[in-house]
């Protein structure tokens, strides 16, 4: 599985964590100072990557969580067809289907950009 293990306090916004077992990219990252009996406290919010629910986490700073890799890769869209497209990776030539987003306006021979994750795919 492509992830990796890094400290809460080494996160900040934009980058991606593992929250609930889904990737989720942090849009907002704070922490509360030590107190009396214990060590500072980091609160993490965040969207999940590729189903856009809103989650959040709190551990101490110097807990350790899981980071995932997403690949970002170049397509090209072969066909659509109502709200999927067909889109063939340009490194590899593999074809696949994908939903296509409802902000984006797709057309045979455009390049795309897209997010990859544990066969997890979504235009950007």
């Amino acid at each position: 599985m492509p992830k990796e293990q890094k400290q809460v306090r080494d996160l900040q916004e934009g980058s991606y964590v593992m929250m609930e077992d889904s990737p989720c990219k942090i849009n907002a990252y704070s922490t509360a100072k030590p107190g009396k009996h214990g060590s500072a406290k980091a609160r993490v919010e965040g969207r999940g990557v590729f189903d856009g629910k809103k989650r959040s986490l709190s551990q101490p700073v110097d807990a350790k969580v899981w980071v995932p890799i997403i690949e970002r890769k170049q397509g090209q869209v072969v066909s659509v067809t109502g709200d999927d497209a067909q889109i063939m990776d340009l490194d590899t030539y593999q074809t696949f289907t994908m939903r296509i987003p409802e902000d984006e306006d797709l057309n045979p021979d455009d390049e795309i950009e897209y997010l990859e994750y544990e066969g997890q795919r979504k235009i950007v």
